[in-house]
């Protein structure tokens, strides 16, 4: 992570369609053209964060629960020596959390970061020593461990040798040693590589690799603020047949507010792999870029709600190495979509949620429920819930998935909408709102049922922006801005009652009304 010191330059793809070399008969994980495969063959496409290790050496308990968000690899901060030293037992140590918690293993040394311009930062030649010093607790484990040689190894300032010199010393250097790991190399500029230089030697690096099983890194942060800067990257790589993967990003920055939104569905789309920053502990101001606060999987930030739980997220597109059981060719169909969630029972601050269980040829293993924004209100091994800690008189618009025993996710099911009870007292209502159906630029949202007791009833909701009232029935719609009000009409004031509407909305949107909310 850095600020850029320097302007961006004009990203331009390369020029000449290279083709990859054949892939090295690795024992374990290696390169296959653009992708990552396991030793079966089977492509792995890295999805997880980083941890802060060698500075939270107690926080053991991070590794089971980044897994338990979905990630299938963590990437874990070690260093030789530029702090406290991370030895051979500490090394096996990590190596066995990740596989008790079937993760790959992405070993980086943290000593290289800022090398010309940050004090106290090594060479990537002293980096690759480091990693001779741990051998022992290394080798054997190709299956599991990617070794990631220096952490952003050049600042913005030049170095000798430069980065594309000192990175193939490094490779050569390890190979030389008997490491057949694939490994991977981070870009200088802080990671960010806005003079692109990583880009433009990437294939020289990469053929300088005996074994051809190098993996280029690169970072976004405030350089890859714009689609265009992030697509046009990636397609150099693609265009040059090298495998790429996001190795850090936020979702906000000092030197700028990078597009994570781009980053994450660009990376769906071409099966890259990428690793959010970072699980917990930042300091130094770069705070809100922690996951979760004091390491506690109870308490997911904003910036981990989005990572994990978010579109193109951890959840949705991760899939468990096939070393560990995962991603198989006989189990790569994700379940069918659960039907959509029935609420019931609701209370001030609760409620219980049914819906039609999904199918799946490996078997359903949970159901994740999520809110409108993504955020995940529960998991069940069934397919009901009772949802607690809500709050009280607040509309939740929810959907659920499922997820099998390979790791496969479901599409999401159909929303439903419901609110909260504000109080206990006699004339409150509750509301429920079930999505009918949905095209490409409307959306049907019936029925809209209003429970409780009393006559005479109000409906509140919220049209996100750009969505329009076509139609309603069984209520009187007053539109004021993007709030709805929907009252009763004289034949039906008295509960239960319902009604429904029919909505417009931009193409290519697939976002609904949401925030129902009821009064007696």
């Amino acid at each position: 992570m850095r600020s850029r010191l320097a302007a961006l330059a004009a990203l331009l793809l390369l020029p000449v369609v290279l083709i990859a070399s054949p892939a090295h008969a690795a024992t374990g994980l290696h390169v296959s053209g653009t992708k990552i495969v396991e030793k079966g063959g089977q492509e792995f496409v890295i999805r997880g964060t980083s941890h802060a290790h060698t500075w939270y050496t107690s926080q053991t308990r991070a590794f089971a629960d980044i897994k338990s968000l979905g990630a299938n690899a963590v990437r874990v901060v070690l260093s030789g020596g530029r702090w406290t030293a991370n030895g051979v037992a500490d090394v096996a140590n990590v190596v066995s959390l990740c596989k008790q918690n079937k993760l790959i293993c992405i070993l980086e040394n943290h000593d290289t970061t800022g090398y010309g311009e940050q004090s106290g930062a090594v060479t990537l030649d002293a980096a690759a020593d480091y990693w001779i010093s741990v051998k022992s607790a290394l080798v054997g484990q190709e299956d599991y461990v990617i070794v990631n040689i220096g952490n952003e190894p050049v600042g913005n300032n030049a170095v000798t040798p430069g980065w594309a010199a000192a990175t193939t010393a490094a490779i050569q250097k390890l190979r030389a040693n008997g490491f057949d790991h694939a490994l991977m190399v981070d870009a200088p500029n802080w990671g960010q590589d806005w003079q692109f230089t990583m880009r433009d030697n990437a294939r020289a690096v990469f053929d300088s690799d005996p074994d051809k099983n190098t993996i280029f890194s690169v970072h976004m942060y405030g350089v890859f603020d714009t689609a265009a800067e992030i697509t046009s990257y990636m397609d150099a790589f693609r265009t040059a047949g090298l495998p790429l993967v996001v190795g850090e990003f936020g979702h906000n920055h000092s030197d700028g507010n990078p597009d994570e939104d781009t980053i994450m569905a660009q990376a769906v789309s071409r099966g890259l792999g990428y690793l959010g920053w970072s699980w917990s502990g930042n300091g130094g101001g770069v705070e809100y870029l922690d996951q979760v606060t004091n390491f506690d999987v109870d308490q997911l930030t904003p910036w981990g709600q989005r990572l994990f739980n978010g579109a193109d997220g951890i959840a949705a597109t991760a899939r468990e190495a096939a070393i560990y059981g995962g991603g198989g060719p006989d189990d790569t169909t994700p379940p069918t979509a659960p039907g959509a969630p029935a609420a019931s029972g609701i209370t001030t601050t609760g409620a219980t949620l049914t819906w039609t269980a999904s199918t799946d040829n490996v078997g359903v293993t949970r159901y994740d429920v999520h809110d409108s924004g993504g955020a995940l209100l529960g998991s069940s091994a069934t397919p009901s819930i009772s949802l607690t800690g809500l709050t009280p008189g607040t509309g939740y618009t929810v959907y659920v998935r499922a997820r099998d025993a390979a790791g496969n996710q479901s599409a999401p099911s159909p929303t439903t909408a419901f609110s909260t009870l504000p109080g206990g007292g006699e004339g409150d209502c509750e509301v429920t709102a079930t999505v009918g159906s949905q095209w490409g630029n409307g959306y049907v949202v019936s029925p809209v049922s209003v429970t409780g007791t009393g006559s005479g009833w109000t409906v509140t909701f919220t049209l996100p922006a750009g969505h329009t009232i076509v139609g309603s029935w069984n209520a009187a719609v007053t539109v004021d801005g993007q709030k709805v009000t929907a009252r009763n009409l004289g034949y039906n004031a008295s509960l239960p009652a319902s009604f429904g509407f029919q909505a417009s909305r931009p193409s290519g949107s697939t976002s609904v009304a949401s925030g129902y909310a009821c009064a007696g």
